[in-house]
């Protein structure tokens, strides 16, 4: 199968410089071709594309806006039938309308099975997204509103401030792309494959949801037990709740002197009071193992730029706990802290993990449950 992405973007979005990390870190070991018309910015130098092993095929024609009739669908069969590549890039010419390229691409591979539309991405400068929407109205705003994924460059230029009001301009344009605010320099080129290739939270989290059911129905008398005992060390959580309420003006503190003797010293687990649940035998968070998970948990996932600080996050999952957003059963997501660092934090009912970790290609959010209250939940994550 050859998959076919699409990178547009207008010039000087950095496209080439997107295309040469994906080549080193996402692309390794495929057979790749590249086709950029003569009208992109500077052609990639030879010499970087023969050591990855990709062949370039330069459009005679030029511009791809300009032959979408006949020739453009000739060259993909052509470069397919020629390398059989496990990828074929395509870099429209900077003006061109990405719903036009979407389109050659979607009637020239109608016919082909073995030949696929993989992804669609624009790439925009983050500081001048207001500018360019002003001032190149159709062209630009048709590059973003047609985009699977939004890869914006130059984010570190911006204020928290600018960078929110950009993405907010975006999304007015397109409600459903992955928008990458994170600079690459802290990306893998997996990290931003995941982004174009669209994998959700919600659903890696429902994926994981099944794995763990199917684990559980195996073995579910010896797990529930196991789940509800094994966690009730009062001492400890005692002492998560004191510094819960005490020490919130100052996150850093609060999680370093707590958790000193964890080989992760970022990392802490609060055990939530569980009020709700008088019977010490309750399974309330394992009634999802009679249904399948589809037919009874829906799930509500946003992303955002917003940032967060240690103490906002554990003040927000002990508050999932009190029925006012729905019955919640899970909530994971990543999201940016204020100093440059990234949170990753994790909850089931009663119990919850906030640490630094790795960064994500923007900041994630993602609750799982039953009767969500989206509107509630909004204002929970002041979003």
């Amino acid at each position: 199968m050859t998959k076919i992405d699409i990178v547009s973007g207008f010039l000087g979005a950095g496209k080439t410089t997107l295309i040469k990390k994906l080549l080193a870190e996402a692309y390794q070991g495929e057979k790749l071709v590249l086709i950029e018309n003569e009208f992109g910015e500077i052609s990639i130098d030879g010499g970087f594309l023969k050591e990855t092993g990709v062949q370039i095929s330069e459009m005679s024609s030029g511009c791809i806006c300009c032959s979408l009739v006949g020739d453009f669908h000739q060259a993909l069969i052509e470069v397919k039938n020629q390398f059989h590549p496990d990828r074929i890039l395509i870099e429209p010419s900077g003006v061109g309308k990405l719903s036009d390229v979407i389109v050659a691409v979607e009637d020239t591979v109608k016919d082909e099975p073995d030949m696929k539309l993989n992804s669609f991405v624009t790439v925009a400068d983050a500081s001048k997204v207001k500018v360019y929407m002003k001032n190149f109205g159709e062209f630009y705003n048709n590059q973003i509103e047609s985009a699977g994924t939004i890869i914006l460059s130059r984010t570190q230029k911006l204020s928290q401030e600018k960078l929110e009001a950009a993405v907010a301009l975006l999304r007015e344009k397109n409600a459903d792309a992955a928008i990458l605010t994170t600079p690459w320099d802290q990306l893998s080129g997996e990290t931003i494959l995941s982004a174009v290739e669209k994998v959700s939270l919600a659903d890696e989290m429902l994926e994981r949801m099944r794995a763990e059911h199917e684990a559980e129905e195996a073995e579910h008398d010896h797990e529930h037990h196991h789940h509800h005992d094994h966690d009730d060390d009062h001492d400890e959580h005692e002492h998560h709740h004191h510094h819960d309420h005490d020490d919130d003006h100052d996150e850093h503190e609060h999680h370093h002197h707590h958790d000193h003797d964890d080989e992760d010293e970022h990392e802490h687990h609060h055990h939530h009071d569980g009020e709700e649940c008088d019977d010490p035998d309750c399974d309330c968070h394992h009634h999802h193992h009679h249904h399948h998970a589809d037919e009874v948990f829906t799930s509500w996932g946003v992303e955002t730029v917003k940032q967060y600080t240690q103490s906002d996050i554990d003040r927000i999952l002990f508050q999932l706990d009190s029925g006012a957003y729905g019955q919640i059963l899970r909530a994971k997501g990543i999201v940016p802290a204020a100093d440059g660092r990234w949170l990753h934090f994790d909850y089931v009912p009663e119990e919850h993990e906030v640490r630094f970790g790795a960064a994500d290609y923007t900041g994630r959010l993602c609750v799982i449950g039953a009767n969500l209250n989206e509107g509630a939940l909004k204002e929970l994550f002041a979003l």
